[in-house]
């Protein structure tokens, strides 16, 4: 399980495109998103690396918590 700080994500557009950036990497990731806390678990079996690059890509830099 990964779990990150996406401290740009505010508002629900936000988080369909956080989704929509983990998913770009693993389609059957678990994603579980706390607008409120600004944060996002992933259930994924892909690598953290790549999860944050995708993030990252769509203007959602994210940091390990």
């Amino acid at each position: 399980m990964l779990k990150m700080n996406v401290p740009d994500m505010t508002c629900g557009h936000c988080a369909g495109m956080v989704t929509k950036a983990v998913q770009s990497v693993d389609a059957g990731a678990r994603i579980d998103i706390d607008l409120k806390a600004q944060t996002v678990s992933v259930e994924t079996s892909a690598d953290a690396s790549k999860v944050a690059q995708a993030l990252d890509a769509a203007g959602y830099p994210a940091q390990a918590v």
